[in-house]
């Protein structure tokens, strides 16, 4: 490989180039570094990315002329980017991302990522984040790598040959971790409804945060469960330890845990760690309803913002602002229903932080649909799960209408009485 300083590989970067930054907890801070310090002689410069965690200085609007933001998922580095330069968003579904790179349709002139130091091979690997960071390093006409011997080396599609990396510097920096923490009754609760409805040998699909955590550490008397999801964390592990999770009755990659990156502890990293156990392979496959549903009862749960009373979704905005992005929820709630046995879960808590009800007469103005409520089927708050599949919208608005919190029943009642005028039993 050709080292050269932080400095000098960004050197290459010019205005108006279009830069992508690797994913999540891949995300290479020297070379970002680096790039800010460029900032005074560098205009229009696009970047493009999915989540990353540690700073995102170049989101600021102190360089509004230096860098322009292209977020394919906004994390909690973008949304603090105060108007009025707040960081473009592009939606698309996670499994579609990476064509926008590999047709052209995003251009790429540079792409900053992290990798492992190479094997005896030759072979680096992207780690812990494959997603849509394997086709930006495909279609990218220069690759600058920060080689770190903290990123784990990962089995599936994120090898990367020292010769398609253009320009490397030497790191020797610890990832960033999110540590699992201590559950809620809430989320405990919310966890014990979703595990009722996992059957033996189902496939699952989940994310990171609480809830997730929470359906997880339900799951303890369950069998023969497998993994094929868009991301994990830690409490895959002690399942897998346990037993529980062996991907036996699997029918794509059985005995494998398919995933596309991960987050989480350096018991995490250490897990996935030459684990051929794991794969971690493109987001255009990992999330293709075509391969999804061809596992046995996939069982999908994801997280939502509000739900209005027949069961459309929103769970990437706060009405006009944007908190995150549709990303892979409508792959896999889609995946799910088409599999045979499968579900497909939307779980939250009832009320927010400041008491506002999470089932609402109607979405805030502006707020986008990611599921729509001709494909929503499960619902899960504390207060128990519904399935809204094949209700009319009078039968929704009953159902969700039973597992709101008990003080906004009453009112979510009155405005469902407004709309249909009666409200049927289910």
């Amino acid at each position: 490989m050709k080292w050269v300083s932080a400095e000098d590989a960004i050197s290459v970067i010019k205005s108006g180039d279009h830069v992508f930054i690797h994913s999540i907890a891949a995300a290479p801070q020297e070379l970002i570094a680096a790039l800010m310090q460029r900032a005074d002689e560098l205009r229009g410069v696009e970047i493009f990315h999915i989540h990353t965690e540690g700073p995102a200085p170049y989101a600021s609007r102190d360089y509004a002329e230096s860098f322009h933001t292209n977020a394919l998922f906004v994390g909690s580095n973008l949304r603090a980017a105060a108007a009025p330069h707040e960081p473009d968003y592009i939606p698309v579904f996670l499994s579609e991302a990476p064509a926008l790179f590999r047709n052209g349709i995003l251009p790429l002139d540079v792409a900053l990522i992290q990798v492992s130091p190479p094997d005896q091979h030759g072979f680096c690997s992207l780690g812990v984040s494959v997603d849509l960071s394997r086709a930006a390093v495909q279609s990218a006409r220069y690759v600058i790598a920060q080689v770190n011997p903290q990123m784990p080396r990962t089995h599936g599609d994120g090898l990367i040959h020292v010769r398609e990396i253009d320009a490397a510097v030497a790191v020797d920096l610890l990832l960033p971790e999110t540590p699992p923490h201590e559950l809620t009754d809430i989320e405990q609760a919310i966890g014990r409804h979703c595990a009722a409805l996992i059957d033996d040998g189902a496939t699952l699909q989940m994310g990171i945060g609480a809830i997730p955590d929470a359906v997880l550490a339900a799951l303890g008397s369950h069998q023969r469960l497998g993994i094929h999801t868009e991301m994990f964390s830690d409490g895959v592990i002690d399942l897998v330890e346990r037993g529980v999770i062996t991907g036996e009755q699997k029918r794509v990659h059985p005995g494998k845990i398919v995933a596309t990156f991960v987050m989480g502890s350096r018991r995490l990293y250490d897990f996935v760690d030459d684990n051929p156990q794991v794969a971690l392979l493109d987001v255009a496959y990992v999330n293709d309803t075509a391969v999804i549903r061809r596992n046995p009862q996939v069982t999908a749960i994801n997280s939502a913002i509000e739900i209005d009373l027949t069961g459309q979704v929103c769970a990437d905005s706060i009405g006009t602002r944007q908190y995150s992005g549709v990303g892979g929820q409508m792959d896999f709630i889609r995946g799910a229903s088409l599999s045979q046995g499968g579900k497909p879960i939307i779980a939250l808590p009832s009320v927010t932080r400041r008491g506002e009800s999470r089932l609402v007469a109607m979405l805030k103005p502006g707020a986008g649909v990611v599921t729509t409520r001709a494909h929503v089927h499960y619902v899960v708050t504390e207060y128990g799960a519904v399935n809204l599949y094949g209700k009319n919208l009078r039968q929704r608005a009953r159902a969700l209408i039973d597992i709101a919190h008990p003080q906004h029943r009453a009112m979510l009642e009155r405005a469902a009485f407004e709309r249909f005028k009666t409200i049927d039993r289910y």
